[in-house]
C-alpha cells in the first residue's frame, strides 16, 4: 500500500503536466498561424503600394521562405543545445515584433529585406514547436502531432477572416501593427507556462539518443529524414502558393472583391483546421501510408478546380478540396522526421519542406508572368500527386 500511494501522485502530476504542456504548445501554434495570416491577406495592398509586377513580389516574397530556410538548421543546433521550449518564446517574440516592417517598405529590395526577417523569425518559431510537438508526441504514446497543426491552421483561418473583415477600413500599418501587439501579450502569457513545463524522455527516444540528447543517426535513417523532407517539400509548396497567390487569384482573375479574395485563405485554413482535427483518428485507423496517398491525391484534384475554375465559388471549394487533402502530410512527415532523428531531423525536413515556400513564390510569379497564374497554380497539383507517389513508393521503408 505505502508503494501505491506513493506512485499514484508522481503519475497524476505527469499526466496533468502533459496535459498542460499540449495546451500552451497549442496556443503557439495557433499564434504562428494569426500573425502569419494576417500578413498574408495584406499582400496584395502591399503590392499595389510597392507597385511591383508579380514576378517582383515573387522575389520579395521570397524573403519570408530564404529567411526561414537560413535559420531552420541553426534552430535545431539551439533547440539541442538551450532546449525546444526556451527557442519557441523568442522566435515568436521576434515574429511579434517584425510583422510590423512590411507596411513600411515602399520598394521591392526594401520589402525583400524586412520579409528576410520576418521569415527568420517564422521559420526559427516552426523548427522550435515542432521539436518540442515531437516530443510531446512522444511521452503521450499517440499520433496527435496533427491536432498542434490544427490550431496552426485555426489560427491561420481567424486571421484572415479578420484581416477580411478590416481590409476596408484599417491600413495594412495599423492592421499589422495591432496584430504585433496581440502577439507579443499571447507569447509573454503563454511563454511563462511553456517555459515552466518539461517533457519527460520517452523509453523509444532514450534508446535512439546518444550522449548529451544526440540522435544516433546512421546512413539509413539520413536517407529517411530526407524522404519525409521531401514529402514535406511538396506540401509546403502547395500551402505557401495558396498563401501568397490566393487571394491575388480569386481577385485579380475572378474579379472578386478585397473581402471575398481573403476569404481565399480563410477556407483553404477551415478545411485543413477540419483535417487536422481528425488526423489523429485517420492516422489510426488508415495508417500513414493510406493518410498521405489519399491526401495527396485529394489535394492534386483540389487544386486543379481552385486554379481552373471559371468563377470566385468554384474557386473557393478547390481552396477547401485542396486544404483537405493537405492537411495531414506535413505534420506527418515533420513528426516521424523527429522521431527519428529528434530536433535535427525536424530542422532537416523542415529546411526542405520550407524549400517548398522558398521555390514557390519566385516559380508561380515567373509562370504567372510567362503564361498565367492560374496555370502557375496547377504546379501545385503535380506537387501534390508528387507526395503522394514518394509516399507509396516509399511505404515499406519510410511509412510503414
Amino acid at each position: 500500500m505505502p508503494l501505491i500511494n506513493k506512485t499514484a501522485p508522481h503519475n497524476v502530476v505527469t499526466d496533468r503536466s502533459l496535459t498542460r504542456l499540449r495546451i500552451v504548445l497549442t496556443t503557439f501554434f495557433a499564434l504562428d498561424g494569426f500573425v502569419f495570416a494576417g500578413w498574408v491577406v495584406r499582400i496584395p495592398a502591399i503590392k499595389h503600394q510597392t507597385g511591383a509586377s508579380s514576378s517582383a513580389l515573387g522575389l520579395a516574397l521570397l524573403g519570408v521562405s530564404a529567411g526561414a530556410v537560413i535559420t531552420m538548421m541553426l534552430t535545431g543546433r539551439l533547440c539541442r543545445r538551450f532546449g525546444s521550449h526556451p527557442v519557441t518564446v523568442a522566435c515568436a517574440v521576434l515574429m511579434s515584433l517584425s510583422v510590423v516592417l512590411p507596411p513600411h517598405a515602399h520598394s521591392v529590395p526594401v520589402l525583400g529585406l524586412v520579409l528576410l526577417l520576418f521569415g527568420a523569425a517564422y521559420g526559427g518559431a516552426n523548427v522550435a514547436m515542432n521539436s518540442a510537438a515531437v516530443d510531446l508526441v512522444a511521452a503521450l504514446r499517440r499520433p496527435v502531432m496533427p491536432s498542434f497543426h490544427a490550431a496552426y491552421s485555426l489560427g491561420g483561418m481567424l486571421g484572415a477572416g479578420l484581416g477580411g473583415l478590416v481590409a476596408g477600413s484599417l491600413s495594412p500599418a495599423r492592421h499589422l501593427f495591432a496584430l504585433a501587439v496581440f502577439g507579443l501579450l499571447v507569447a509573454a502569457l503563454a511563454g511563462r507556462a511553456l517555459l515552466r513545463e518539461e517533457v519527460p524522455p520517452s523509453p523509444d527516444r532514450s534508446r535512439s539518443e546518444g550522449p548529451a540528447g544526440k540522435p544516433l543517426v546512421g546512413t539509413r535513417t539520413r536517407g529517411l529524414v530526407v524522404v519525409f523532407g521531401l514529402i514535406a517539400l511538396c506540401t509546403a509548396y502547395g500551402e505557401g502558393a495558396l498563401a501568397d497567390w490566393g487571394a491575388l487569384h480569386l481577385e485579380q482573375d475572378l474579379s472578386a472583391r478585397p473581402g471575398l479574395a481573403a476569404a481565399g485563405y480563410s477556407c483553404f485554413a477551415l478545411a485543413m483546421t477540419i483535417g487536422r482535427l481528425s488526423g489523429t483518428t485517420l492516422l489510426e485507423r488508415l495508417g500513414r501510408t493510406r493518410t498521405l496517398v489519399l491526401g495527396g491525391t485529394t489535394a492534386s484534384l483540389g487544386m486543379l478546380l481552385g486554379a481552373l475554375a471559371p468563377s470566385a465559388w468554384a474557386a473557393l471549394l478547390g481552396f477547401a478540396v485542396t486544404g483537405l487533402g493537405l492537411a495531414n502530410i506535413f505534420p506527418v512527415a515533420i513528426e516521424r522526421a523527429g522521431a527519428l532523428a529528434g530536433a535535427s531531423g525536424v530542422a532537416v525536413a523542415s529546411t526542405l519542406g520550407y524549400g517548398g515556400l522558398l521555390l514557390g513564390p519566385p516559380a508561380i510569379g515567373f509562370m504567372a508572368d510567362w503564361y498565367s497564374l492560374p496555370t502557375a497554380l496547377t504546379s501545385v497539383a503535380v506537387l501534390a500527386a508528387a507526395a503522394a507517389l514518394i509516399g507509396f513508393t516509399t511505404r515499406r521503408a519510410a511509412v510503414g
